[in-house]
C-alpha cells in the first residue's frame, strides 16, 4: 500500500497528516509555534520555527503511524497565506516574516492602487484590490521603512515555499499562493509585469511558477536525516490553505461551495473563467485544480469572535473544561439551544480586526447590537454565532451575484462540529447544507495534491470521489429563514449606518 503525506504550515503551528492510497487518515501531528505581536497591528513569525516544527511533526507521524518510509510515495504542503519571507544572496533570512493578519501597510495599498492607476486597473491586472494583508503592500512597506533589508533581498518566498525550498533546496512557487501575493496575474497564470514595473519591484526576486500538483522537487540527503523519510521523496509544490482545504472537502469544480469557520470564515466556489466582482469585495484566486479559479468571500474574525468571547468573559467555562476535560466551547454554547433565533433582539457585527468582505474597511470594529436587562450570556453566544453567518452570507451573495452555480454548500472547520452553528447556517443560507467523513483540513488536500501529482490518483475527482463523503444533511427551517433574512437586512443596514463612525473612532 502507498502513503501520502500533507503538511500544513499554518498560523499556530505546522500539522501533518498521513494518508493511504484510499484517501483514509491514518495519522495526524501537529507542532506549535510561537506568534511575535512587535507592535500594533503587527503580525510575524521566525520562519526557522516552521522547519522545526515540520521536522518534529513528521519525525513523530512516521512514528505513530508505524510505516516504512519506503511506502511514502508523495509529500506535498498547504500554507498561510501572503507571509513576506525575504532571503539573501546565500539564502538566510533577512528579518522574521510579516504575516497575513499584520495590518501596518495600509498607506502602502493605496500607493499601490495609485501607482498602476487606481483601484479599477488594479483589480483588472490582479483581480484583486490592494489589501493589507496581501504580500505585495507588505513589500513596499520593505522599501520604505526597511531600504538596508529591501536592499539585501535576492529572493521573496511565501511561508509553506520556505519550508518547501528547506527540505528540496529548490526555490519556487505555485499559482493559487501567488495569487494572493498582489504580483500574480491570476487571469494568465504568470508574474504581472505591468504591477512590478509599476512598483519598481525586479521580478528576479520572485521564483518560478508551477501548478499544484506538478513535482517542485526531491527531498534532500539532509533533510531526510532530519526528518526520517526517505531522500528522492517526491515533493508537490502544494497550495494556499484556501484551496487545500477546497481540495480536501471535494470543492474542486463548479456546484459545489465551501463554507468555513476557523480564526478568519471563507466562502469559497470554484470556477472555470476568472470571473471577479468589479468592487474588489471578494478575491479571485487561481485554483489547485490546474485550470481552475475560485471566487472567495473572506471575514477576519468568525470563529475569532466566539474565542474572543471564550477568552474575555468565559472564565468559569475555561475552568470547568480544566477541570472536566471537555472543550470550553462546549460549556459556552450549552444554552444557545434554548434561545430563539434572533436572539431576542441581540445582533453581533463581528469586525474585530476591521473586515474584508464585503467592506474592504481595516477601520470596522465589533458591535454588540441592542442589550437589554432580559438577555443572557447564552444570547450573547446566540447572537455572536449568527453574526459571524450573517458575515459568511455577505460573500455568499456575491458569489451568487456573479452566477457561479451554488447547487451544494459543504460546511467545515468549527462551524461544522456544532448542531446549532449548522443549523444557523442552513436557515440563514437558506439553503441545503451538508458535512462530510473528513475533517482535517487543508493538510488532508496537500496529501491529495500529493497522490495527483506522484500518479496515485489519477486525477482530483478520482482522489475525491475514493476518499470523501457527505455524511450529514442539514435543511433550512422555512420560517426560521424568513426570521433570519430580516435580521440579515438589520445587520447590512448597522453597517452602513456605522462606517463613517468607525473611521472617526479610529482617529481617538
Amino acid at each position: 500500500m502507498k502513503h501520502l503525506i500533507g503538511v500544513d504550515i499554518g498560523t499556530t503551528g505546522a500539522k501533518s497528516v498521513l494518508v493511504n492510497d484510499r484517501g483514509k487518515v491514518l495519522a495526524t501531528e501537529f507542532r506549535e509555534y510561537p506568534l511575535s505581536l512587535p507592535k500594533p497591528g503587527w503580525a510575524e513569525q521566525d520562519p526557522e520555527h516552521w522547519l522545526q516544527a515540520t521536522v518534529e511533526s513528521l519525525r513523530r507521524l512516521l512514528a505513530t503511524a508505524g510505516v516504512s518510509p519506503k511506502s511514502i510515495a508523495g509529500l506535498s504542503f498547504s500554507g498561510q497565506m501572503h507571509g513576506l519571507v525575504c532571503l539573501d544572496e546565500a539564502d538566510q533570512v533577512l528579518r522574521p516574516a510579516i504575516l497575513w493578519c499584520d495590518t501596518r501597510t495600509t498607506a502602502q495599498c493605496r500607493k499601490i492602487e495609485d501607482a498602476v492607476g487606481g483601484r479599477a486597473r488594479l483589480i483588472q491586472l490582479a483581480c484583486n484590490p490592494a489589501l493589507e494583508g496581501f504580500t505585495l503592500p507588505k513589500l513596499v512597506w520593505l522599501q520604505e521603512h526597511e531600504p538596508e533589508v529591501f536592499a539585501r533581498t535576492r529572493t521573496v518566498l511565501l511561508p509553506k515555499d520556505y519550508v518547501r525550498f528547506r527540505l528540496t533546496g529548490r526555490k519556487s512557487m505555485d499559482m493559487s499562493d501567488a495569487a494572493g501575493s498582489l504580483m500574480l496575474d491570476v487571469r494568465r497564470r504568470r508574474w504581472s509585469k505591468e504591477i512590478l514595473s509599476a512598483l519598481g519591484i525586479n521580478a528576479s526576486l520572485l521564483p518560478p511558477l508551477g501548478e499544484s500538483p506538478e513535482i517542485a522537487g526531491a527531498l534532500s540527503r539532509e533533510a531526510a536525516a532530519l526528518t526520517g523519510l526517505r531522500e528522492g521523496l517526491p515533493i508537490a509544490f502544494g497550495g494556499a490553505d484556501n484551496t487545500c482545504a477546497a481540495v480536501g472537502n471535494g470543492v474542486i469544480d463548479e456546484g459545489i461551495v465551501a463554507v468555513s469557520i476557523g480564526t478568519s470564515g471563507t466562502v469559497v466556489a470554484p470556477t472555470r473563467t476568472p470571473l471577479l466582482d468589479k468592487q474588489g469585495r471578494a478575491h479571485t484566486f487561481n485554483h489547485s485544480v490546474p485550470g481552475m479559479w475560485y471566487v472567495m468571500g473572506c471575514m477576519m474574525a468568525a470563529g475569532l469572535s466566539l474565542k474572543w468571547l471564550r477568552d474575555t468573559f468565559g472564565g468559569l467555562e475555561r475552568a470547568m473544561a480544566a477541570e472536566t476535560g471537555v472543550d470550553a466551547y462546549e460549556f459556552l454554547t450549552a444554552g444557545v439551544g434554548k434561545v430563539p433565533p434572533g436572539a431576542e433582539g441581540l445582533l453581533w457585527l463581528p469586525y474585530l480586526n476591521g473586515e474584508r468582505t464585503p467592506h474592504l474597511d481595516a477601520n470596522a470594529r465589533g458591535v454588540l447590537f441592542g442589550i437589554s436587562p432580559r438577555h443572557t450570556k447564552a444570547h450573547v453566544v446566540r447572537a455572536i454565532l449568527e453574526g459571524v453567518v450573517f458575515g459568511l452570507r455577505d460573500g455568499l451573495e456575491i458569489v451568487r451575484s456573479l452566477k457561479i452555480p451554488v447547487g451544494e454548500i459543504r460546511l467545515t472547520g468549527g462551524g461544522a462540529k456544532s448542531a446549532v452553528w449548522r443549523q444557523i447556517q442552513a436557515d440563514v443560507f437558506g439553503q441545503r447544507c451538508v458535512t462530510i467523513n473528513v475533517d482535517e483540513g487543508p493538510a488532508f488536500g496537500a496529501a491529495i495534491i500529493a497522490g495527483v501529482g506522484t500518479g496515485v490518483f489519477k486525477s482530483f475527482a478520482e482522489a475525491c470521489e475514493k476518499s470523501i463523503r457527505v455524511t450529514r444533511t442539514v435543511d433550512p427551517n422555512p420560517q426560521t429563514a424568513a426570521a433570519y433574512e430580516k435580521r440579515y437586512n438589520l445587520f447590512r443596514r448597522l453597517y452602513a449606518d456605522l462606517k463613517h463612525d468607525f473611521a472617526e473612532n479610529m482617529k481617538v
